[in-house]
């Protein structure tokens, strides 16, 4: 499909949401707690990472191993225009939970498009395509994702998969 988006993550073209977005707990791979909705000490005034260069030796190995997928960059210049929560505070809400709908669109989208290098019979073929068209709109908006996140897509897809033992 010519329409699929990119899968791998543009923190440039980002708003920094893996950095307020998320939680995580200090362990092997987290220097320190942080909560959902709360932006990392370590994020800097542009929406880098200040200590980006030394994630792993400063206790971050979770952060160096994090993929979004291509969904921050997606929300914030698909949805958002480039707009971020820093500069307009009110965004912060709205961004947060279009990026966790986004994410779990473009996890869909992953193992979708893996599987379509398994040799499926047609039926599975069929299902696997009609089942990533529903993850592929003409576009998102905040109401669609919001919707998306409640629809049928995500329960068929969980239910697919499983099917798709004997061809993997």
């Amino acid at each position: 499909m010519s329409d699929l988006p990119e899968l791998a993550s543009d923190c440039a073209a980002c708003a920094a949401l893996c950095c307020m977005a998320l939680a995580f707990d200090a362990g092997d791979s987290f220097g320190f707690d942080k909560p959902a909705g709360l932006p990392c000490p370590n994020l800097d005034a542009e929406l880098g990472c200040s200590i980006y260069g030394r994630l792993e030796a400063e206790g971050f190995a979770g952060c160096a191993s994090y993929e979004c997928k291509g969904a921050g960059q997606r929300v914030t210049q698909d949805l958002f225009a480039g707009r971020d929560w820093r500069s307009e505070p009110d965004l912060a809400q709205p961004m947060i939970a279009a990026f966790a709908a986004m994410r779990l669109v473009h996890d869909g989208i992953e193992l979708l498009e893996t599987a379509r290098w398994l040799d499926l019979p047609p039926a599975l073929e069929a299902e696997r395509q009609a089942l990533l068209r529903s993850y592929l709109p003409p576009a998102w908006t905040e109401d669609s994702l919001a919707a998306f996140a409640t629809s049928g897509a995500p329960v068929r897809l969980k239910a697919f998969l499983p099917r798709l033992r004997d061809w993997v």
